[in-house]
């Protein structure tokens, strides 16, 4: 009697493709969550928690994400200069009129492990700020979030 092994994927057995979303108009926290399932790859059959088999992710029109509620006054993001006392704080408004990317950044990198699998997933994410980005040449597929959220509010 021969026993079945249980076949382990590896990133080399998964192919990679590459994404593209426009972030206009969408929700912060609903766009990170669909964009933090492509990176980990829980969206494809050969996923495998503790491997990298997600694919890349180009993300768009940054600024333009929307924020529900009065997030975009009281959200604040905290960081510490290494000081006594030295806790600074940004709101979210500030953070996107001065840097977009990292309010979309920040939202992903907190839905993901943190651990070593989680800042290489982070490295398969780019945001850009503006309609153009640098990567044609990968030929991203083209992600339409905003209709499929729309789906999800018909039908519930």
């Amino acid at each position: 009697m021969t026993m079945k092994t249980t076949k382990t994927l590896n990133p080399a057995n998964c192919d990679v493709k590459w994404y593209m979303i426009d972030a206009t108009d969408l929700v912060l926290g609903r766009l990170a969550s669909q964009i933090a399932t492509i990176l980990r790859g829980k969206n494809k059959p050969c996923f495998s928690p503790n491997q990298d088999c997600g694919d890349y992710v180009v993300v768009v029109n940054a600024e333009k994400v929307q924020l529900t509620g009065h997030k975009l006054d009281q959200k604040m993001y905290y960081h510490h200069t290494g000081y006594v006392g030295g806790i600074k704080g940004v709101s979210v408004s500030k953070q996107l009129e001065e840097h977009p990317e990292r309010v979309l950044e920040k939202a992903v990198q907190r839905m993901l492990s943190r651990n070593s699998l989680g800042r290489q997933q982070m490295r398969k994410l780019r945001i850009f700020v503006g309609p153009e980005h640098t990567h044609q040449a990968q030929n991203p597929i083209v992600l339409d979030i905003a209709s499929k959220n729309r789906k999800n509010k018909r039908g519930a």
